[in-house]
């Protein structure tokens, strides 16, 4: 089984996920017609601009049904991703109404005006690893059927998503599969861990020669991680080849701490790096283990991590590097 798609929809193509998947789609699939709604014009530069003119923008704001509805059928999508989502996990803790408010609603407007209108695509709900939260030892690796036990606000509103999704698929009959992506590499999201670290180095190296401080939150935590094609790749094989109302894990194989992480980008410095503790990083309560099951999701998709660690975090770090560099030359005209 692999799906044919004329018209893909993304939400959140603004969002670095779902700038990265436009980009990804556009590479690899020249027939297809991309639409992608966005809130904030100005982050579509977000988006390289050899892909920007394949895509047909739209500006839609979720919390808005009728919006929704009046562009849902308009272009008639056959493949939906809804990647929108407040994803702040820190600043959940601190604004859990407006980011819990803001996922749940866009969701069920989303479903809503599919369900109203006369079309039935693939629905492509990407959840987190987030929604498993708390895990014991003894369930590790954690697989599908893993109860929920969220750790932020953040996770309670994709459990919310999560859980909507599944009566739609159930009750309303839409065709739909649930991802929950584990850590990815994402050079763009800066407000990520890995890629924070990246980007206080390449600063510190453009900035200070002699060296400088490198600020950081909890380094116990225990994940895996992909690489950002490893997981672009996993989306779309999911659309062509995963079964609808299916749930699936998708991770990797490589187990690191958050510390082993930092140990390893600092060591690729030009400069000497010094660490310190920023207490506003420190989550109240922090997902301490995050290791994945992923057997359901290679064994109906065929799909498996090509890329390694090493390469993910060289790739990350001199992304970093080129767009600080760029913003310090513009800084000095």
């Amino acid at each position: 089984m692999s799906r044919q798609f004329k018209k893909c929809l993304i939400t959140g193509i603004t969002g670095t996920g779902g700038s990265y998947l436009a980009e990804y789609i556009s590479k690899l699939e020249k027939k297809i017609q991309l639409y992608g709604f966005y809130r904030n014009q100005k982050k579509l530069k977000i988006i390289d601009s050899r892909f920007r003119k394949k895509i047909r923008f739209m500006k839609v704001d979720l919390t808005n049904y009728k919006k929704i509805k009046q562009n849902i059928n308009k272009i008639k999508p056959d493949l939906i991703y809804h990647l929108a989502s407040n994803a702040d996990v820190r600043k959940s803790f601190d604004e859990p109404m407006r980011i819990i408010d803001n996922n749940y609603k866009i969701t069920i407007n989303l479903l809503e005006a599919i369900r109203s209108s006369k079309i039935n695509p693939l629905i492509i709900i990407c959840s987190t690893s987030e929604v498993y939260g708390l895990v014991n030892k003894k369930d590790i690796p954690i697989k599908e059927s893993q109860k929920f036990n969220p750790a932020s606000p953040y996770a309670l509103s994709k459990i919310y998503q999560d859980l909507l999704s599944q009566i739609y698929f159930k009750v309303y009959k839409q065709k739909i599969i649930i991802t929950r992506m584990f850590s990815y590499i994402n050079p763009k999201r800066t407000n990520l861990f890995q890629t924070s670290f990246a980007d206080q180095i390449s600063k510190l190296e453009i900035k200070n020669k002699k060296g400088g401080y490198l600020y950081h939150g909890n380094l116990k935590s225990i994940r895996t991680f992909i690489s950002i094609t490893d997981a672009m790749r996993a989306y779309w094989l999911v659309a062509k080849k995963g079964k609808v109302g299916e749930i699936y894990n998708i991770g990797g194989n490589s187990v690191v701490t958050v510390g082993g992480i930092l140990k390893n980008l600092i060591s690729r410095s030009k400069i000497k790096i010094k660490t310190k503790v920023d207490k506003s990083l420190i989550r109240p309560l922090d997902v301490t283990l995050q290791i994945p099951n992923s057997r359901k999701f290679i064994k109906d998709t065929k799909w498996k991590p090509k890329m390694k660690l090493n390469e993910s975090l060289d790739d990350l770090l001199n992304y970093r590097r080129k767009i600080n560099s760029k913003k310090n030359e513009y800084k000095r005209k």
